[in-house]
């Protein structure tokens, strides 16, 4: 066992002791760090769209999925590194852990300056074939080319809190968190009100956060005394290492990847249907966002609780971590999930008054939030899979599974379900088929669209899109 186990009283000792305990302790920072995020992201939407418009709103908004495509192939090695660190520390190899937290790190600088070049140079480009309309590109672009500048930052810290989360810290990155969200949140509200930089306020304010969160969590890196200390003279690339993350991690990168692309397939629909529907998609994911990263927190505990008592080779108390992470998640994802449908329109009017924006979020909500549970499980058996070093699995069930259902629901329904999201009397799309088990005839003389039911389908007739 470790010999520097549960060291300082930020780590925790997750190979002995109570499982469920452990993983509350160890999931509630991890969720609150989530949460907080998003939440100063929301305030760079709340913020750009009050006082800079519902292009502005749109344009921050629509480069999201774009983004985490850039992005999530280097955020899924740091998964990697996640794992092999964890393993490594369990087992007390502490020469190994120390040459895997360098080559992290070092991998970390080198993928952020490399996104920091694409997005600079492929901003725009990327945005057109999303077809991102004219009225909004110049501002998307203007964003994203800003917020790609960030990216080494964005990097070191992902990176870093990665090798804390593997010793069972998750503590201090959420103190780092806050303490540059906090300042994110106050730069907006001045470059933006004060300055009237718009989306260029926004998107300084997040670089500058995502400096101070980067450079805090390589100090406490730095300060520390145990086998995970950094030392900038050491940082180099050690392929054995480098290796061992990668067949981990770039597996998990290339699943959140495809995930994020089937993303980008939605967000061009959504943006055929301009920027109402824009905004509304955009407020709806914001809260489904925070659903996310409360159900991700256990995930990312399943994974690193599996990984260390892998390490030592505990294999019944691997198991006994994947069934408490089911049913954490379960009723994390219930109370959540129901809670943010039913108070929808309140949430929905903290980022605005236009009764079709929330219209269209609400409908959005009820099909992300009160069923999230099931995600929860589909994400659980993937993390504990990737804890005992095994990724091309669940990235090839997850590739087929739930990215080609999406691909299918995309191009065969998406955009007739969501123009009768938009607008319930004026069906501008083409046909629609619905199973359902109702048996009665629906149909009104005052709707352009007549429901003709047929035993167990619903049909909708066809209209050309405008």
């Amino acid at each position: 066992m470790h010999s520097e186990k549960k060291k300082n009283r930020f780590e925790i000792d997750m190979c002995n002791g109570s499982i469920m305990n452990k993983l509350i302790s160890f999931s509630i920072p991890l969720m609150i760090s989530g949460i907080l995020q998003l939440a100063f992201n929301a305030v760079d939407i709340v913020v750009v769209g009050r006082f800079s418009g519902s292009e502005s709103l749109a344009a921050v908004g629509s480069t999201t999925a774009l983004i985490n495509v850039f992005t999530n192939l280097f955020i899924g090695i740091s998964l990697g590194a996640n794992v092999l660190a964890a393993r490594f520390y369990a087992a007390g190899r502490e020469k190994e852990m120390s040459e895997t937290v360098h080559t992290a790190i070092t991998f970390a600088i080198i993928s952020g300056v490399v996104m920091a070049l694409v997005g600079l140079f492929f901003s725009r480009g990327a945005l057109e074939l999303m077809g991102t309309p004219d009225n909004v590109i110049n501002l998307s672009t203007l964003y994203m080319k800003i917020y790609f500048l960030g990216m080494p930052f964005f990097m070191l810290y992902n990176y870093g809190a990665a090798i804390l989360r593997a010793v069972g810290d998750t503590k201090r990155p959420l103190l780092f968190l806050i303490v540059a969200g906090v300042i994110n949140a106050c730069l907006n509200l001045l470059l933006v009100i004060a300055f009237h930089l718009g989306v260029a306020g926004v998107a300084i304010a997040t670089v500058t956060a995502q400096f101070v969160s980067c450079v805090l969590v390589l100090r406490c890196l730095y300060k520390s005394d145990s086998s995970y200390q950094l030392r900038f003279s050491k940082l180099m690339i050690k392929k054995v290492y480098l290796g061992q993350i990668f067949q981990v991690g770039i597996p998990a990168g290339i699943q959140s990847t495809v995930i994020n692309f089937s993303n980008v397939l939605l967000q061009s629909s959504v943006n055929s249907f301009g920027s109402v529907a824009m905004a509304g998609y955009t407020a709806a994911n914001n809260i489904f966002g925070f659903l996310y990263a409360s159900i991700n927190a256990v995930t990312q505990a399943c994974m690193s609780f599996t990984s260390q008592n892998y390490g030592v080779g505990k294999w019944k108390r691997m198991d006994r971590v994947l069934v408490d992470c089911l049913i954490l998640s379960t009723t994390i994802a219930l109370i959540l999930g129901g809670g943010a449908y039913l108070f929808g329109p309140e949430l929905l009017k903290i980022y605005t008054d236009d009764p079709q924006v929330i219209s269209c979020g609400m409908e959005i909500l009820l099909y992300t939030t009160v069923t999230y549970f099931l995600c929860g499980w589909m994400d659980l058996f993937p993390g504990s899979l990737r804890g005992m070093g095994k990724s091309i699995v669940p990235m090839i069930l997850s590739v087929i599974g739930t990215v080609g259902t999406r691909i299918v629901w995309i191009i065969e329904d998406f955009v007739y379900f969501l123009s009768g999201i938009l607008d319930h009397y004026d069906h501008s799309a083409g046909d629609l088929l619905y199973f359902c088990q109702k048996n009665r005839l629906c149909a009104t003389e005052k709707t352009r669209g007549c429901y003709i039911m047929k035993k167990e389908m619903l049909y909708f007739p066809k209209y050309k899109r405008e």
